[in-house]
């Protein structure tokens, strides 16, 4: 078996040429200096053109100073064009205007016209987000969720939905409620990476009673 990178690896693809891939990250180490952006371990992102800065590429409306977090869980996977609108791009829309008057005498945050502040993003693990999505403020989106390329996600998202649209709506449902349930009992995302590796027939192969039967003993 060849040897799987680790979680802080920036580069995790080789060309044949042995040079790195710069358009694919693990985002866990890519966006490490941004204080509101977390992504777990073996979560990648790729661009077809590399940006300068990956967390403001995927949440660019997400600042060191906003109150709310984008929270990513483990081994999910990112397509280009993806973007995360978090909680900071909202404006007021309960009075008369959205206007945000504050922002341009230097108020920022701290002006009436600006909403209170959202609560966090929060993608599960094991998620697959296709190409142009875009995840909305406040979205909460399950383990294993497959969402199509172009859908506008916002909600709640349950684990192992199959996801599209806009707004996007449940297409159908990955596996039954016992496998879900199971699944999330298993949480494999947590297991040691060489464990995974070596299961990884039964992960990508939908064998549950093999995956219970490797699940390592707590």
């Amino acid at each position: 078996m060849t040897h799987f990178p680790t979680p802080d690896t920036l580069h995790p693809v080789k060309l044949a040429s042995a040079k790195n891939h710069t358009g694919t990250v693990f985002l866990a180490p890519a966006t490490a200096d941004h204080p509101q952006f977390h992504a777990g371990d073996y979560t990648y992102a790729s661009a077809h053109v590399t940006p300068d800065d990956w967390a403001q590429y995927l949440a660019p409306y997400l600042y060191p100073f906003s109150p709310e977090a984008l929270r990513i869980g483990k081994f999910c996977q990112i397509a280009d064009g993806v973007t995360f609108i978090t909680s900071s791009a909202n404006h007021r829309f309960d009075g008369f205007s959205s206007y945000p008057f504050g922002i341009f005498d230097g108020g920022l945050l701290d002006t009436p016209a600006m909403p209170d502040a959202g609560p966090d993003t929060v993608v599960g693990h094991d998620v697959w987000i296709g190409q142009g999505a875009k995840i909305m403020p406040a979205a909460v989106i399950g383990n294993g969720v497959i969402v199509a390329a172009g859908a506008v996600v916002t909600g709640q998202v349950p684990d192992y939905a199959i996801i599209g649209g806009n707004p996007a709506t449940v297409i159908r449902m990955r596996f039954d409620a016992g496998t879900v349930t199971a699944l999330n009992a298993l949480a494999w995302w947590d297991w040691p990476i060489a464990v995974i590796r070596a299961h990884e027939v039964a992960i990508v192969g939908a064998d549950i009673d093999a995956l219970r039967a490797a699940a390592p003993i707590s």
